[in-house]
Formats: C-alpha cells, structure tokens, sequence
C-alpha cells in the first residue's frame, strides 16, 4: 500500500503515477475521501468513549436528580459508542477497501506508456547467424531432453517432462544460480509454495491477475506463481534488524494459469503452468533501495553471460509494471527462431509497498519502527532452456554447452540428438 501521509501532503503525486500507470485518478479521490471519513469517525468514537469514561469517575460521587441524570445519559452513550464503533470499523474497512485499490507510486524516470512503450536500456552480446534455426521443442524433442506431448497426456495443455540431459540442464541451471547467490550473501532458502490469502495479498497478486493464480478453495490457499510472495511474506510482522540489506535466493516450483496466452506463445515451455525458479528476495532501507535494484539487475546480468546468450536490457512502461513496483527492469535474451528477444529476468523495486501490507519494519537510528523497503529478480528459470538450447544449436541439430553447465551434464561440451 502506498504511503497515507503522502497521499494527503501530495494527492497530485499520487494522481500523477496514476496517470503514468493509465489508472483511473478517480481511486485517488476515493481514498482520499475514505481516509477522512474513517479520520472522523475514529475521532467521533473515541469522543464518545471519553464521556463515557468520565461519566464512569462522575456517578460514584453523584446521587438524587444528578444521579438519575448521569443514569440516563450514560444508557444513551452505551448505545452511541456501541453505533459509533460499528461505524469506525465500516470506516476502516472502506479505507482498506480503497487503499488496496491504489498501486504504487511510479518512480521518476520510469517510462509513460504500456507493454509496448520499453526503453532499451542496452543490448549485450552477439546474435548467432543462424540460416534455418530450429526452435527449441524441435531441439528439446530431437535431445529427448523435452516431452511436451505426454505432458499433455498427463497433466493437459501446457504441461510437460524435462528428461535425461533436460532434466541435467534445469538442475544445473538451478544449481548455478543459488551458488552465485550464495558467493554474492545470499541465504538460500526453499519456500512453500501453498501460501495463505493474506501472504498472496500481501505482496499484491490478488489484484488485476488475480485470474493467473491458482486457489484450492477447499484449504483456501494459494499457489504461489514465484518464491517472492512466501520470501516476502516470511518476515510478516516483524521489526528486522538492518545493518545492511538481508536478502534471500528462493528455489521453487511455480504455478501460473497462463490465462490468454495464444499464438507461439504456448508451443513447447515458453508460457507453461508449471516450472522452475531461482528467485532473488531483498529487504532493505527505502533510501538503499534503488541502489539495491541495481545490483540485483547486475547479478542476473552476470548469470546470462554465464551461459552465454545475447540479451538485452528494458526499462519496463509504467503502465506494465504491475501494482506492486515502483521501477522494474526486464532482460530478454535472443531467440533465434522468433527472431526477437523474450524476457527471461525481472527485477523490481517494491519500496514501501508490500512491507505496509506485510507490516514489516526495521528500527531506524532513533529506535523508531519504520517500513523496509523490498525488491525481487529472477536468477534463473526453466524459461532459459529456450535461448540456452536455441543460440548454442549446431547445423546437424546438436547443442553446444555453455562452459559454466558442462559440469552438469557430465562434462559434455556437445549434446547430440538420440
């Protein structure tokens, strides 16, 4: 949730980020007028118990009309505090109703516009001339390192096996990602992927995708769709001792609907139900914040060139960042049978935001609890098998290994189809 005192300081801050995001400046005045009607009835609710607490000290020493006068007002506020109180918890209510409904402040510089309106940041390496590049089920299928087929035949649409030398790619994909986590201070940590309600609101994913995630309604938990919401949920509640950023590089499976996907998009594991992911997890000061998503930006960096594919970096649009960022960076690498780049990393800075629906804090210099900022970015995920298996293709259909994930595959520089 954004900030209150900034929204009642600078409402046009907060009616500009809407703007920028294409959200409704509307939901501004709606909160702004829920934030004063809960003020006031808080404030009639608390007049009202403090009559009645003095009326209390008053009777003991009152007697005849004084007495019965006391007796009567007293009935009539026991039935005003009881409607006042109602009325203050309506109040809330709303309030939380319309705060919720308000994303966060876009942060300067961040670009105007949507999905379309990125700025390329910078691209690094060199695409592969490739004259007839085969896709990377083709590739996947031909290495019987991917069965998209029985899949489906388990499990539906959208499903699949990662097999024999596949299997070895993603786990050693997987295993390079914590390992760097760790060199660079990382805790490494495998988090449940059922969360509760709360955990999922917390960190803002039952909001416009809430139609993305998966709910068991008979336990009324969530699936998670990334090991960010269960790392940010952990601290929930908690004052955390900042010295310095604490940050956290969950592995786990992930659950997404998909909803909408179409078109390439859904042939072999681009767009999937279900795969696998290093995430990045950081806490921190708000004013270390931006500094801190430089650096997660850098370390997925670095984990792209470990394996060797040519990628570019984005300044995602405001109107694409989702309700919980503030600034978000995305690197897409190459894919040479789509001849474009696919998004194969995430970092976004959160600030305030999902710490306030988390309620987690930190003490500052003067030992008052102030809210932490937090951040997340992918590491690595099954998704980078596509432009892993699809730049390092051979002519005759065999892959090359990049160097830092022959270790993994039992030191094969080459795999070759079966």
């Amino acid at each position: 949730m954004i900030d209150l005192r900034l929204l009642r300081d600078d409402p046009d801050a907060v009616r500009a980020s809407q703007r920028i995001r294409g959200e409704s400046e509307s939901a501004v005045d709606d909160l702004l007028r829920a934030d004063e009607e809960r003020r006031a009835a808080v404030q009639r609710f608390e007049a009202l118990r403090a009559e009645q607490k003095q009326l209390g000290k008053q009777m003991p020493k009152a007697t005849g009309d004084e007495k019965a006068a006391l007796l009567a007002r007293t009935k009539e506020l026991s039935a005003e505090v009881k409607a006042a109180e109602a009325a203050a918890g309506q109040a809330e209510q709303e309030l939380r109703r319309a705060h919720l409904a308000i994303p966060n402040i876009v942060q300067e510089g961040a670009p105007a516009g949507g999905e379309d309106d990125f700025v390329v940041l910078r691209e690094v390496g060199e695409r592969p001339q490739l004259a007839n590049p085969r896709d990377h089920l083709e590739l996947g299928e031909a290495l019987r390192a991917i069965d998209v087929e029985r899949g489906a035949k388990v499990s539906g649409s959208r499903f699949y096996y990662l097999t024999g030398v596949g299997a070895l790619l993603q786990l050693g994909l997987l295993q390079l990602a914590i390992a760097q986590s760790v060199e660079y201070g990382f805790t490494p940590a495998i988090p449940p992927v059922l969360v509760k309600p709360e955990s999922m609101e917390g960190t803002g994913f039952l909001g416009a995708h809430a139609s993305e995630v998966y709910r068991l309604e008979a336990d009324d938990l969530f699936l998670v769709g990334t090991s960010e919401v269960p790392l940010a949920a952990y601290h929930s509640g908690e004052i955390l001792p900042l010295d310095g950023p604490l940050r956290y590089a969950g592995w786990s499976s992930c659950f997404r609907r998909e909803a909408g996907s179409y078109g390439k998009d859904v042939r072999g594991i681009l767009r999937v139900h279900q795969f696998d992911k290093v995430e990045m997890f950081s806490y921190c000061r708000p004013e270390e914040a931006a500094a801190e998503h430089l650096r997660l930006l850098a370390w997925e960096e670095e984990m792209l060139a470990k394996v060797e594919v040519p990628y570019r970096v984005i300044d995602v649009a405001a109107g694409d960042l989702g309700s919980s960022a503030a600034r978000k960076y995305d690197c897409e690498a190459w894919v040479p049978s789509q001849g474009r780049y696919r998004e194969v990393t995430s970092t976004s800075n959160c600030t305030t935001f999902q710490a306030r629906r988390l309620n987690i804090r930190y003490r500052d210099e003067d030992g008052r609890p102030q809210m932490v900022a937090t951040l997340n970015g992918t590491l690595a995920t099954t998704r980078w098998l596509i432009p892993i298996l699809e730049n390092h293709q051979q002519p005759d259909g065999s892959v090359r290994v990049p160097k830092a994930l022959q270790p993994y595959v039992g030191g094969k520089d080459v795999l070759e189809p079966r």
